[in-house]
């Protein structure tokens, strides 16, 4: 038996870490975006990759905890209409309450892009509203690190409890750590779970010491969305990190 579908809109979540998908019409210019205080806002671009439709998109500010908010930052416009096969911008900008964020470390935010399609003409049509989810760091100018300063994220170290490792960021900095491998050049761990940290903070990996062995290597996603990989030198059960050339 057949059930007729009327139109009907359905969000799909793009994970932050992973790319957009290639069915999105709406197409955003960056997987992760950093604001930092000395800015009063932030624009995006976005493409309708569609050519021949018009469609919506909605833009919109989550916290830490995933809750809609209008301030310390707000999305401008929160909806527009962008033409088939143009770009446009959404502005992120600061309010004054953004003085009240913390100003000696990193704020963690979620800007949320929904395509809303056209209304189609057709009976029983299927629409797809593909939703993107993705990062926003806000970082106040007192922790703007200098452009020849070496990655915060080579304060990363690891400390052997049991068959694990827990790892630890004593930066001001969130820092997400996506894969994990034996050797530099090995196969990517399985089951590595990735994790985002908050600053000062530590966690236990996934990934047994077994798995991970003497001189573990992780990639951490840059302000830019790239992986670069650490390999951590390890002395009985305390290891640090260092960048490989």
């Amino acid at each position: 038996m057949f059930c007729k579908i009327n139109s009907l809109l359905t969000s799909l979540i793009i994970g932050a870490v992973g790319s957009q998908s290639a069915q999105a019409a709406i197409s955003l210019d960056r997987t992760r975006i950093v604001f930092d205080s000395t800015q009063k806002s932030l624009s995006l671009r976005i493409s309708n990759e569609n050519k021949k439709l018009p469609y919506l998109a909605q833009g919109w500010l989550e916290d830490a905890e995933g809750k809609k908010i209008t301030a310390p930052l707000v999305v401008l416009p929160p909806v527009q209409r962008v033409e088939p096969g143009a770009s446009s911008q959404i502005k992120i900008q600061g309010l004054p309450s953004v003085a009240t964020l913390p100003q000696d470390r990193e704020s963690l935010f979620f800007f949320n892009l929904r395509e809303i399609p056209p209304k189609s003409s057709k009976p029983n049509t299927l629409q797809i509203a593909l939703q993107t989810r993705i990062k926003l760091f806000y970082r106040p100018a007192a922790i703007i690190a200098d452009k020849d300063a070496a990655p915060w994220q080579e304060q990363l170290t690891l400390k052997r409890e049991g068959d694990k490792y827990r790892i630890y960021n004593p930066t001001n900095y969130y820092i997400t750590l996506v894969e994990g491998r034996k050797t530099v050049k090995g196969k990517a761990i399985e089951n590595f779970k990735p994790v985002m940290m908050a600053p000062k903070s530590a966690q236990l990996l996934t990934s047994s010491v077994t798995e991970l062995g003497s001189s573990p290597v992780i990639n951490y996603v840059n302000d830019y969305g790239a992986r670069p990989k650490l390999q951590f030198t390890c002395l009985a059960n305390e290891c640090k990190a260092k960048p490989i050339e």
